[in-house]
């Protein structure tokens, strides 16, 4: 049998990983400015991290939701505490896409109601709701296609005014808009959803999938604009690579007996992971670190002639080109070592470290970026 191939690779295998680097198969080490999509969070093989799935794995590994699982609410309290969301309930699932389905889900739900407003070059995922949710259309499949979706464009604020009626269930918003480039909805953009989703009877869902756990200088990117959504998704750098995502639920939304459901989400390794991950963003104070990096990394990029513009909030930085980003891109990574990330946007590029980056290591990236621009 041979793989169904779906994915366009890089010629290179990481097999080893310490901290902001990975190394390949010869030895050869390469600075890691992507985190394979923003996932690591704390760094590759973390002690604390390792340790505790391998504590975690020595009693028990996993056992379905039919059981009491007291590490789930050990996650949910540690969770609560570091984002500031302690009266808010949490559903623990796999993966992004599952917690964009979930979200929807309880959204359709508690309004009763099934029409969803979406933005302009958001992604949020690619499992059935959450693909319609995408704005890619060449990657839904005809059983994608609902009609439940109504797409605006982001920052419009007079567009999402008139468009908003007693009908929507929800409005879907990404905390930061990731694999476009890089796109901030403004403060007053989210002010206004929130005000006109308690108008409507509408839930205000932020999708913090990419931008949440830290990596904006926040624990997720939509305390900057001071709203409290009604859903908040999250997943990638939750378990720095361990397979884990989640919703988080407003107290106004009350929970059912069979409502949602998962056969592996919220497993004992799974938040063995995701309490790890808590543990070392507090200890190390990597959220301040975040914050600290990425205003660094923005300066020294906005001194950069040939860069058209630098987007971004902390350690989530997008950069626009005069020149395709593929280009750039395979030049750091094979004559420089370093690895960055790509958007749907041909000229623009992504940079997404370990919250744990250093100086030493930004300037690295800045001289080989300037060497590589020219």
């Amino acid at each position: 049998m041979e793989l169904f191939e779906v994915y366009p690779r890089l010629k290179i295998e990481p097999v080893q990983g310490d901290d902001c680097y990975v190394l390949d198969e010869n030895g050869s080490r390469y600075l890691d400015l992507y985190g394979g999509h923003a996932v690591i969070s704390i760094g590759h093989n973390h002690p604390h991290y390792i340790n505790g799935i391998e504590s975690q794995l020595n009693q028990i590994a996993f056992y379905s939701n039919s059981v009491e699982m007291s590490i789930q609410d050990k996650l949910a309290y540690k969770l609560g505490k570091l984002s500031g969301y302690e009266d808010y309930a949490f559903f623990l699932c796999n993966s992004g896409a599952e917690a964009i389905e979930n979200a929807l889900k309880i959204a359709a739900f508690h309004t009763e109601k099934k029409k969803i407003i979406v933005f302009e070059n958001g992604f949020h995922g690619r499992t059935s709701l959450a693909i319609e949710a995408t704005d890619n259309e060449k990657i839904q499949a005809p059983v994608n296609h609902t009609g439940n979706f109504i797409r605006l464009p982001l920052n419009d604020e007079k567009m999402l005014e008139s468009t908003m009626d007693d009908s929507v269930a929800a409005v879907l918003v990404e905390g930061i808009q990731g694999i476009s480039g890089v796109h901030i909805p403004s403060d007053a953009f989210m002010k206004k959803i929130e005000k006109l989703c308690s108008k409507y009877g509408a839930a205000f869902i932020v999708d913090e999938i990419q931008s949440g756990y830290g990596r904006t200088g926040k624990f997720f990117a939509h305390q900057y604009a001071d709203v409290n959504p009604d859903i908040i998704t999250v997943a990638k750098g939750m378990g720095n690579g361990f397979p884990i995502g989640g919703v988080l639920v407003n107290p106004n939304i009350s929970p059912w007996m069979g409502m949602l459901g998962t056969t592996f989400g919220g497993s004992h390794l799974a938040c063995a992971a995701g309490l790890a991950v808590l543990d070392v963003l507090e200890q190390e104070e990597l959220i301040k670190n975040a914050f600290e990096a990425g205003a660094y990394l923005m300066d020294q990029l906005k001194g950069i002639d040939s860069i058209q513009e630098v987007r971004g909030r902390g350690l989530m930085i997008g950069i626009d080109l005069p020149v395709p980003g593929k280009e750039i891109r395979e030049k750091l990574l094979f004559d420089h070592h370093i690895f960055i990330g790509s958007s749907s946007k041909p000229n623009t590029i992504r940079i997404l470290p370990p919250l744990t980056i250093t100086q030493e290591d930004l300037d690295y990236f800045i001289q080989s970026f300037k060497s590589v621009l020219g």
